[in-house]
């Protein structure tokens, strides 16, 4: 349906764009507490922000009820989405957001040739797009003596798992009822990732504290809407079709890093970071006629 289609692709627009500003929050809020606890607690708000939505039935509507296939589903969704942020979170320590937000955008080359698994074709577009991406990268994250910082690395296998997520979404998400699917992965990224952040970091009221607008925008704009609205939206999108508008985080990344934290790049990141940008493209809108004749 194009109305549905037009929708879908509007919603993931502004997730996009969410998501894109909220690699500053995200840096900003572990200048006071440790990775594993922000993300911990802004997950934690967001499922307390949807939770009403959880038990709310629309008068006349048809309501899923809570079943285990929904269950597995949601904790599936969040173990891949607290694998995939935690690695993103930790990373933004070693590396720039404008860096962070381009190479994490790279599982949209990852989406289809994750597909390659499932069976699927991959067509050439896919392979030149893949080139691109890593000569782009190569350009915007190696310096000198062909040192990769270790940041970089982090977001690289992250992006690994959010072609892992992006899949997750699309299948659960055609099948089941969005608004509880998101909260279930929502609890699970949040149980697991303070679990982390009692083992493994210090936990104190005043540093939460200081890390309060972050978290509100982490909590509640980027987790309780951003990814609410993928989830929603990837009911009605192919995945590696969702895959391409989402990416677009990456620019609103390079956007909100120049404004914010005033991040600027050498000629060479600039180059590297429009050939990632180039192959994401190519990736996807490269014409498929020869697999559609299989």
């Amino acid at each position: 349906m194009p109305r549905q289609a037009l929708r879908a692709d509007l919603l993931m627009l502004l997730t996009a764009m969410i998501w894109g500003a909220a690699f500053v929050a995200q840096r900003a809020g572990m200048e006071a507490i440790g990775p594993f606890l922000f993300t911990g607690l802004r997950f934690a708000m967001g499922a307390l922000v949807l939770l009403p939505l959880f038990f709310w039935k629309p008068a006349g509507a048809k309501h899923e009820p809570f079943n285990r296939s929904l269950l597995a589903g949601g904790i599936a969704m969040g173990l891949a989405l607290t694998l995939g942020i935690n690695l993103q979170q930790v990373g933004l320590l070693f590396t720039s957001v404008t860096n962070s937000g381009f190479i994490t955008g790279l599982y949209v080359i990852i989406v289809p040739l994750l597909g390659l698994a499932l069976g699927h074709k991959t067509g050439l577009g896919t392979w030149l797009g893949a080139s691109l991406a890593v000569v782009g990268m190569f350009l915007l994250s190696v310096g000198d003596n062909f040192q990769v910082a270790s940041g970089d690395w982090l977001q690289l296998a992250g992006a690994c798992v959010w072609g892992v997520h992006v899949l997750l979404v699309g299948f659960f998400a055609s099948r089941h009822d969005a608004i509880r699917l998101a909260v279930i992965q929502f609890i699970t990224c949040a149980v697991v990732s303070l679990i982390l952040a009692a083992v493994l970091e210090e936990i104190r009221l005043d540093a939460i504290l200081q890390a309060g607008p972050a978290l509100l925008y982490g909590g509640l704009i980027a987790v309780g809407i951003g990814y609410t609205l993928q989830v929603v939206a990837q009911q009605h999108a192919i995945a590696s079709h969702a895959a391409i508008i989402l990416s677009l985080e990456a620019v609103f990344a390079a956007i909100a890093g120049a404004v914010f934290l005033s991040e600027e790049l050498a000629l060479k990141g600039y180059i590297g970071c429009a050939l990632m940008f180039a192959g994401m493209l190519l990736a996807q809108l490269w014409p498929r006629k020869a697999a559609a004749a299989h």
